[in-house]
């Protein structure tokens, strides 16, 4: 089954195309890669996916309904808001810099939007809370404030919360870029530890070496559309010139 389809989207910000004719399929269960040098579009794809950033052109469908669509006359239409709540809760966000509210602690930051969102029973979402920081190695900060937290613990802080709400696809935009290399394997380790659970993710990354061994399809973006995806295989072993060279700065 697709989990996410995405045909034909357009985005440009002040004139400027950033996204000019992408299209992409996430399939259950897949772990996809996206790549290329900054300023290809691959943040704005995302954001676009998760409805962060409204689409110039093009279609998004979760789950075989759509949430957004292109109108006979060119104007884009979005599901309306009872449609698009629903929607909504097929997908999680983890974000480069985590995002938790600084206020809340830990346990409070990942229970709240299955509270408050989702209207889940506070029991159960405890239960769900607890288990998912004992699986990031953090049933001990359950307490804690973020600022008391190292970035590689927020960050496993910020991919519990989105786990809490049960999606059944998760995105993650450069999830490492704003860690040091230590703690930046401590968060490849547990997306590669959900990559085995078959969970179904959409990672934007900078990591060649990750989105080789765990990803099961990997898309390389230039200047805003996709030049090469397939299988890790076959884009490393890729004869394109544009590609080799780009993978080339990170060996």
């Amino acid at each position: 089954m697709n989990i996410l389809e995405m045909n034909h989207i357009k985005k440009s910000f002040d004139g400027h195309e950033v996204l000019k004719d992408i299209s992409l399929t996430v399939e259950e269960g897949q772990v996809q890669a996206i790549i290329g040098p900054s300023g290809s579009g691959k943040s704005t794809l995302m954001r676009c996916a998760v409805m962060l950033e409204k689409i110039d052109g093009g279609s998004i469908s979760y789950v075989g309904e759509k949430a957004a669509w292109t109108r006979h006359d060119g104007t884009v239409e979005y599901a309306d808001r009872a449609k698009m709540h629903n929607l909504r809760k097929n997908y999680g966000m983890v974000f480069q810099n985590f995002h938790l509210f600084p206020h809340y602690s830990v346990l409070k930051n990942v229970m709240d939007a299955p509270l408050h969102v989702q209207k889940r029973d506070r029991h159960e979402v405890e239960e769900v809370a607890m288990e998912l920081l004992k699986k990031m190695g953090l049933a001990d900060k359950a307490k804690a404030y973020p600022y008391q937290l190292s970035g590689g613990q927020q960050q496993r802080v910020s991919i519990a919360r989105a786990l809490a709400m049960k999606p059944r696809i998760l995105f993650f935009d450069e999830p490492t870029s704003e860690l040091d290399p230590e703690l930046t394997g401590d968060i490849l380790r547990v997306i590669k530890d959900l990559a085995a659970e078959r969970m179904t993710m959409v990672i934007v990354t900078h990591e060649m070496n990750f989105a080789r061994n765990v990803a099961d399809h990997i898309v390389f973006m230039e200047h805003g559309v996709i030049l090469q995806q397939g299988t890790p295989e076959e884009l490393f072993a890729s004869d394109n010139a544009r590609m080799q060279e780009f993978l080339g700065r990170y060996e």
